[in-house]
């Protein structure tokens, strides 16, 4: 069975860091493509940062951009999103999810999430002061 959990969610300054982590189980994820998504309260669920299968790119949506980076370590089967300079409206449930290869970065994060192979429960991270 295919799972994804995600941890390092919680309550961080404007300004501050956080960094979210991703264990895959039941699979590899190196060969798959990974991303880290997030629903605002009201909004909905868009992608954020996603890596393509076999090192194809990577891909960060304008609000981020500068701010999270997106890694793997694949002896750990896991994938991070640092998020350094929060503000407010980062403020958000983040899922991270993994997509069956051939998988690129860019499609990854803008097709509907109902196409991903596995997404996690979601960890969630406040920003506030």
């Amino acid at each position: 069975q295919l799972q994804l959990v995600e941890s390092g969610g919680g309550l961080a300054q404007p300004g501050g860091s956080l960094r979210l982590s991703c264990v895959g189980s039941g699979f590899t994820l190196d060969s798959y493509g990974v991303g880290w998504f997030r629903q605002a309260p009201g909004k909905e669920r868009e992608g954020i940062s996603c890596s393509g299968s076999d090192g194809d790119g990577i891909y960060y949506a304008d609000s981020v951009k500068d701010r999270f980076t997106i890694s793997r370590d694949n002896a750990k089967n896991t994938v991070y999103l640092q998020m350094n300079s929060l503000k407010p409206e980062d403020t958000a449930v983040y899922y991270c999810a993994a997509d069956a290869p051939p998988s690129t970065a860019k499609p990854m994060c803008i097709m509907p999430v109902t196409y991903l192979e596995v997404m996690g429960q979601g960890t969630l991270v406040t920003v506030s002061s």
